[in-house]
This record gives C-alpha cells, structure tokens and sequence, in this order.
C-alpha cells in the first residue's frame, strides 16, 4: 500500500499533496534534515514525509540499572536502550505518540529528507485528504500486528527472516528478480528490533546468506526473492 504516489501527477491526492506542501512552506512547517539527524517531533502534530526516510525509534530504561517504570522525562540519558521500529517512506504520514515508560523518535535515514508538520485542525481545509491520513494510520496498525506476529516467533532466525520480509515486501524495490531493501540497516538496529544482539544477527545474516534465503550488495542494500518473500508473508 502507498498512501502517496508521487508518479501518480494526475490524480486529486497529487494536487492535495502539493497544496498542503505549498501551504506548509509559506507557513514555515516544512524542513529539510540530513542523515540521522534527530527530527524534533512531539505529540499532537501530524508529520508528512514529502522526500527520503524516516527512522523511527524508541529509548527504554534498561531493565539493568532500573526494575521499575519511570516517566520518559526522567529518562537517564546515559542508560536507555535504543529499539528499532521501523521506517516511515516517502508520502506518508506519522505521529509521535506521548508514553509514560518510554519515548519515541523519529530520524531522518537518508540526506535531504523533507518533512512538513500540521496539526490536525489544519486538515480541515482537506477533508477528504483526512481520511486519506485515517486511513493510512489503519494501515499501519495493521502492519504492526504482522510485526508483532513475527516478532513473537520463538527461534531468533524466524523472527529474522520475518522481520526482513515484511521490511522488503512494503518497501523493497525490485532488482532483477530479487526485491531489494532501499535504506540500510545496521546488524546492532536489526538486533534491536527483534530482541536479539549485533553478534547473533550478524551469525544469523551469514547463514542466510550461504542458505541463499537473501542477498547484500555492494551498498549493504538487503535483498531477498519475491517468492522468498511471498513465503514468509504466508506464514501463520
């Protein structure tokens, strides 16, 4: 599902986009932020990704120096634990969601990431582009529920493959056969997203590479077969 198609330069949604684009750059809600530069979201504010990637990510007390919950204000920087979450690709919205035992945070992945910000009483202008947004946001609650299906998976290699399969079949870009993951990640991000260490997702990435399950190139871009893909999308 894309929620913005940019090639689309014909369609109503395309002439909405650019309006609010337009409407947010003369009302100075627009901003362009280079690679892993920390995007100052806060609750109750609507964020629109017009160019690249967005990185999102939450920080967690570690378990180690804190048995108990405390509020993400008093969060020690110097002890939290960074968790992967996922990506938010070009026309597509987000929001940064206040929580009492953790915080979350959204990057910009690639260079020249654009992104605008409204609240929602602005949307009133577009209403139709509303429910567009409600019905994205359905989406990716949706899309949660498989991540969390495959995260529940009992054998780390499962949660693995899963993991890449879902991050492939939304924004994989086909290769010659094979659909390749655009963004790189890290094995300490892979790991963090799965419960797992940077040392057993690199053991992990080698198996499935000789296994021929996936592919990295030359980028460190991840690959994997559309039947691969399809396969593991299936699972229960």
């Amino acid at each position: 599902m894309q929620f913005y198609d940019h090639s689309s330069e014909v369609s109503g949604s395309f002439l909405t986009w650019q309006n609010i684009i337009d409407w947010a750059k003369t009302h100075y809600r627009d901003r362009l932020f280079h690679k892993d530069e920390q995007i100052p979201a806060r609750p109750e504010l609507i964020y629109l990704v017009n160019q690249g990637a967005v990185r999102l990510v939450s920080k967690t007390q570690n378990n180690q120096y804190s048995s108990s919950l405390v509020e993400s204000s008093e969060l020690d920087p110097d002890k939290l634990e960074d968790a992967f979450l996922g990506f938010v690709g070009e026309g597509r919205p987000f929001e940064i969601v206040a929580q009492s035992s953790f915080s979350l945070h959204a990057y910009a992945h690639v260079d020249n990431t654009h992104i605008v910000w409204l609240y929602w009483e602005d949307l009133e202008n577009w209403p139709d582009f509303r429910q567009e947004i409600y019905e994205a946001f359905r989406y990716e609650h949706q899309r949660k529920l498989l991540w969390l299906s495959a995260l529940g998976q009992r054998r780390t290699i499962d949660r693995l493959t899963s993991f890449l399969s879902l991050l492939i079949e939304e924004y994989g870009d086909n290769y010659d056969g094979d659909y390749c993951l655009p963004y790189t990640l890290t094995h300490a991000q892979i790991g963090s997203a799965i419960g797992s260490t940077r040392v057993t997702v690199t053991r992990l990435m080698g198996k499935l590479r000789r296994q021929g399950i996936i592919s990295v190139q030359e980028d460190n871009s991840i690959c994997m077969n559309h039947l691969q893909v399809l396969k593991n999308d299936q699972k229960p």
